[in-house]
């Protein structure tokens, strides 16, 4: 959403370099076409860029690539389908399903599926157009997939798998090229596929050697398997010789070049055979840096031995208290399990049948004691026999109540309910137990390997954000619910952790206090966000089955050096991020843990926080999220750069405006535009 005043700022050099290089690799990949004038490595990479910007710069390239490389016939359905998955990512922006790994690749097959079945069907032969439109759409989602990482926001982390992808498209868009009848493009991409074999195994090598094989049939005009066969086995054998010399890993390219076209004939398979030769070269010419070279490995190893171990000492010895502490709270107010008394089944089975029974008075209030005895008495056989039946209850009772079968069978019905009952209870005191072993024999075994690594002082850094946070207790209350925690793990990004407990006072207090403190442990130990909060959600779960108690958790991760930020919820309320007059809106539909089974993971949201923006983090008791127009019109006119005073802000405004009668908790955190600035 935008709100306020619209100002105009000068683009920052690494974005317009970010957008260039999406324009002309875009533009770069309309040149690497399949039969019938098909560019879907483009189109994969515009529904890869997103939204916003980079899409459309991605959209610019393109339409530049098409307008220098396609027919006009062939540009325009390559040109509406790209607008058009453009127009979907922005529409469903923000959304659940922009948030899906799949979405960009089904948008880009679907549409360009759509887009050009229209001119397909129109055509003079649609039915010799059809199936290589359909590949060709295929191979648009299949770009989207492998490219999307390589523009995504979330992190720093490398993608070899769509860099790889990328590189074999650029270099098919090169095949038309040739010196001597050889492929500058295909020599490449041998070289490629030498390499990735070599580095990644065999499997690797062949699944690699297959999919370029049949992409480089299908662009080719004389294909014919010819390159699948030929690039699927030397991937095979070239990965058969990872870890051993490079020159046995080339011999095997190039052997299997020999084998794989032994029986072809014709020129094209003496000019594949020349690429590979020429590909297999190049291999064996590239700089040993690319396969981390032994002297460099060896150096850097020999730099820093003791920190590393020192490093996974401590996130050892970390993991193993948060386990230790999940151990202990399974155990700590929770109530011991009772059987439940069976009186429970006369009694459900007395409210179906003897409430309108005309002897209802006679039996359980002027013979009352007479009744409970002849139930009391037919107890152990119900008990043991699993069902009840006449002859159980005394004459008296037996000859005196009118509707003795209604009761009998209302009475197996309930035992039936008790069994199951009694059954369900102890599998999870049985559940219970055993994953509280599993987390006592975890924690010991972390802490005896910590115990035989040495330890060596490891120099910090500064924070380079700022945090700001408040609570307030219910009306009537002395302390709050919510509990508002914020730390900076050793990989330096920042956690910010806000849980809300079940009620409010010191019990709710407790539970929230407790999540939060488990939660740091696993992180501050290097356990990623995901499998922290999994693993808490099967302890929560197991412990609110018997304490009936829930906790909704909201955790953000950021990264400060380049801004990617996670927000993981578990039934937690919205949270908001806000950059200038811009604010947008974070929500999650899952349920708060210690409510869903044990596998569920919680609601993930990507996103990414610029230089001199927000982050903030509410309760459910600070706005209502049906109406919360008046706290992003607070945030989107707020102009301050201090999230305590934002923090501040947002509570009493939150006190002027709601009726709530609950806790409430804020924490924000600002990522400066000038690093170095502490924690407050």
């Amino acid at each position: 959403m935008r709100y306020g005043q619209l100002t105009l700022e000068r683009a920052r050099p690494a974005g317009l370099f970010a957008l260039g290089i999406r324009f002309f690799l875009a533009a770069a990949l309309t040149a690497s076409q399949t039969p019938g004038g098909y560019a879907p490595f483009s189109l994969g990479l515009v529904a890869a860029a997103g939204p916003g910007a980079g899409g459309t710069a991605a959209l610019a390239g393109a339409a530049a690539g098409a307008f220098l490389l396609l027919d006009f016939a062939d540009a325009l359905p390559f040109l509406a389908a790209g607008l058009l998955i453009l127009t979907a990512s922005t529409a469903f922006r923000d959304t659940w399903l922009s948030e899906r790994r799949w979405f960009p690749s089904l948008s880009a097959a679907g549409l360009s599926l759509a887009v050009g079945g229209i001119y397909v069907l129109q055509s003079l032969s649609p039915l010799d157009k059809l199936m290589p439109y359909i590949a060709a759409s295929g191979l648009a989602g299949i770009s989207a997939w492998f490219l999307q990482p390589l523009f995504s926001p979330e992190g720093n982390r490398p993608a070899p798998e769509g860099i790889l992808f990328l590189s074999g498209a650029l270099f098919l868009a090169l095949a038309d090229l040739e010196i001597l009848e050889v492929s500058i493009g295909r020599t490449f991409l041998c070289a490629l596929l030498a390499y990735t074999a070599y580095e990644r195994g065999p499997l690797t090598g062949a699944a690699v050697g297959l999919g370029a094989g049949l992409t480089a049939d299908l662009c080719a005009e004389n294909g014919g398997g010819l390159f699948a066969a030929a690039y699927g086995l030397a991937g095979l054998l070239a990965g058969s010789r990872t870890g051993g010399r490079r020159a046995w890993a080339a011999l095997a390219f190039f052997g299997a070049a020999l084998l794989a076209l032994l029986p072809a004939e014709g020129e094209a398979a003496g000019s594949l055979l020349l690429e590979m030769t020429a590909g297999t070269a190049l291999f064996l010419l590239l700089p040993g840096r690319l396969f981390g070279g032994k002297r460099i490995k060896r150096s850097e190893r020999a730099e820093q031995p003791e920190a590393a171990g020192n490093l996974l000492k401590d996130r050892l010895n970390r993991a193993a208290g948060a386990l230790r502490d999940l151990y202990d709270s399974m155990g700590r107010g929770t109530p011991q399990p009772t059987d439940e008394n069976p009186a429970v089944i006369f009694d459900r089975s007395a409210e179906k049948v003897c409430r309108t029974c005309a002897l209802c008075d006679l039996c359980w209030q002027k013979e009352y004691t007479g009744t409970f005895n002849a139930l009391n008495d037919a107890t152990p056989y119900l008990l043991e026999r699993g069902r009840a039946m006449a002859k159980d209850f005394p004459a008296y009772f037996a000859d005196r109540c009118v509707h003795l079968p209604d009761f009998i069978a209302a009475i197996n019905g309930e035992l039936s309910a008790f069994f199951l009952r009694r059954q369900y209870r102890r599998q999870l005191e049985e559940t219970r137990r055993s994953a509280k072993g599993q987390y006592a024999q975890l924690s010991e075994l972390l802490t005896a390997t910590a115990a035989g690594l040495e330890a060596v002082p490891v120099s910090g850094e500064d924070a380079p954000c700022r945090i700001g946070a408040v609570l307030r207790p219910r009306e009537g209350e002395t302390v709050c619910g919510d509990t508002v925690v914020s730390f900076r793990r050793e990989d330096g990004r920042w956690c910010l952790l806000l849980a809300d407990g079940m009620g409010s006072g010191e019990a709710a207090r407790k539970e929230s206090a407790l999540v939060c403190r488990l939660l740091q442990q696993f992180l501050e130990a290097g356990v990623e966000p995901e499998a922290a909060l999994k693993t808490l959600n099967s302890a929560m779960a197991l412990r609110g089955a018997e304490t009936g108690s829930f906790t909704t958790i909201d955790l953000a991760v950021c990264n400060p050096s380049n801004g990617a930020l996670s927000f993981y919820k578990y039934g937690a309320a919205p949270s908001y991020l806000k950059k200038g007059g811009v604010v947008r809106r974070i929500t999650g539909g899952s349920l708060p843990a210690g409510l869903r089974d044990a596998p569920a993971a919680p609601d993930v949201t990507g996103a990414s926080l610029e230089p001199g923006g927000f982050v903030v983090m509410i309760s459910d008791g600070v706005a209502d999220p049906s109406r919360d127009d008046w706290l992003q019109n607070l945030l989107a006119g707020w102009e301050g750069t201090d999230p305590q005073e934002l923090a501040s802000l947002i509570l009493s405004e939150s006190i002027r405006r709601e009726q709530s009668r609950d806790d409430r908790a804020v924490q924000v955190l600002r990522r400066p535009k000038e690093g170095g600035a502490k924690k407050v």
